[in-house]
């Protein structure tokens, strides 16, 4: 895969000073925050009594979302740096919308996600449960009884869940970190298969909003240019 059609990051964009910063402060919180990220995963039962409650409280924040629409600020791997609109419907529904000169746009919709690459005039397809942001999108969320689930914690001002992918084909995991005690998802990191970092981080959440069917339509090729 090149470089432009990565997943999870793309673009070298000029973005503003208060966007740069936020980025920079989105990294030095994931390398704080990641050190904990690869660990032996709990199973039902094996919780503490603070623990078990905390992922409740998360549970019952993400089963309360329906809808969700922010911007947001991202970071990869190599320090590219882009911004966007993130949007999501449970179950099942997200979309990644970046801003120029980026030419990405990603969505998931029915089990799998899509990356269109304008620039190339590509559309890559994988399996969303490939994915660790897959936990975010389920019908019914229940941490606390999912074994993907590997962690939680509280860290100033903050709850940290710790995920992995639910499939064996996939290494990649998840770091979700929720503002507390108002919960409200603030940003995550994701690492890959060749343990690369991207940290995003979301401004703006509204919860809530109307959002149209066709926003998560299956992205497709542009059609070739008719020939004289």
């Amino acid at each position: 895969m090149g470089k432009d059609e990565m997943v999870w990051w793309i673009g070298n964009g000029d973005l503003n000073l208060i966007m740069r910063r936020l980025a920079i402060l989105a990294a030095l919180a994931a390398i704080t925050l990641l050190g904990a990220a690869a660990r032996a995963p709990h199973y039902p039962g094996t919780y503490s009594e603070s623990e078990a409650a905390d992922l409740d409280k998360l549970s019952a924040y993400l089963n309360s979302i329906r809808t969700l629409k922010s911007n947001f600020v991202q970071l990869g791997p190599e320090g590219d740096l882009a911004q966007g609109e993130f949007d999501l419907s449970r179950p099942g529904k997200l979309r990644f919308s970046y801003n120029p000169p980026s030419p990405i746009l990603i969505v998931a919709a029915g089990g799998d996600i899509y990356v269109k690459n304008s620039r190339l005039n590509t559309v890559d397809r994988t399996s969303l449960s490939d994915t660790p942001l897959d936990i975010l999108l389920n019908q019914n969320v229940d941490l606390r009884h999912n074994t993907a689930v590997t962690g939680v914690e509280e860290q100033q001002g903050a709850l940290i869940v710790h995920a992995r992918a639910n499939t064996t084909r996939s290494q990649s995991n998840i770091t979700l970190v929720f503002s507390a005690p108002a919960i409200e998802l603030r940003q995550w990191m994701v690492k890959d298969n060749q343990g690369g970092v991207t940290t995003v981080a979301l401004t703006g959440v509204q919860t809530g909003v109307a959002l149209p069917d066709a926003l998560f339509a299956v992205p497709v090729k542009d059609p070739a240019p008719k020939k004289n």
